[in-house]
């Protein structure tokens, strides 16, 4: 995770951080806002990411990569890393690596493969706290349209809260080919009208420093999961936490 190991930044109190949160939604009530990320933020996409490797190698009798697993993904989103780490050797890694990137992209975008998302620990349960609150939850994602029956599925199977257009909303890209950031801070101005943004998570350092930035007496929170490798440092401020589950 360059350029720092972001769960150093992680502290003792980190869970002090998520129950002032909802200490803070709970005062302001319906008038409180509070934005998640999806990916690597309340969903961990590595199921996903392995299966399409797996099925790559299946579909090219790669024998390495058809036994491929979500521990094989331990570095970020490098494709590559994973490859590694499923046993190919460096030269094999750059002979697959553009057919398998364009196989993954042909899949990895879409509702049928992203409904197989696991749910960060404490995830589900940590969303009802949100909602027992009376605040506004909004997952702010740079997933598109096209993935949001398979994003609600997936909610749902894990027991989150799922969106009701009133308290609920999910916020989702026009069209895959959106850009993520440009999305997200578009994104920000219907947060703000919404009502109070208390909090924010997200796992990019990119994302949470913008959330930093644009609604400064927000706490801003990022999951110390996974990331697209960015070098970005996070803005002073920002607190990071490795899941939602805030008995030890």
């Amino acid at each position: 995770m360059a350029p720092e190991d972001f769960k150093k930044r992680i502290r003792a109190d980190w869970r002090d951080s998520l129950n002032a949160v909802l200490a803070r939604a709970r005062s302001l009530g319906e008038r409180a806002v509070l934005a998640f990320d999806l990916d690597s933020t309340l969903l961990d996409n590595r199921h996903r990411q392995a299966r399409i490797l797996r099925e790559y190698g299946q579909a090219h009798a790669v024998a390495a990569l058809a036994a491929c697993g979500p521990d094989h993904w331990t570095s970020g989103w490098d494709m590559r890393d994973a490859m590694r780490a499923c046993g190919l050797g460096d030269v094999q890694v750059e002979d697959h690596f553009p057919v398998a990137r364009k196989f993954w992209a042909e899949r990895f975008f879409t509702s049928e493969y992203c409904e197989i998302d696991e749910a960060i620990e404490g995830a589900a349960a940590f969303t009802h706290a949100v909602v027992a609150t009376g605040a506004h939850l909004v997952y702010v994602t740079g997933r598109h349209e096209g993935m949001r029956a398979g994003s609600t599925a997936c909610l749902r199977r894990h027991g989150m809260v799922t969106p009701d257009e009133k308290q609920v909303l999910l916020v989702m890209k026009p069209t895959l080919s959106d850009d993520d950031d440009a999305f997200k801070r578009e994104a920000h101005a219907r947060l703000g009208r919404l009502g109070t943004v208390v909090a924010a998570f997200d796992n990019e350092p990119t994302h949470a420093n913008d959330y930093q930035r644009r609604f400064p007496e927000a706490l801003v929170i990022h999951l110390a999961t996974d990331h697209s490798g960015r070098p970005v440092t996070l803005l002073d401020g920002i607190i990071s936490v490795p899941h939602f589950t805030l008995v030890s």
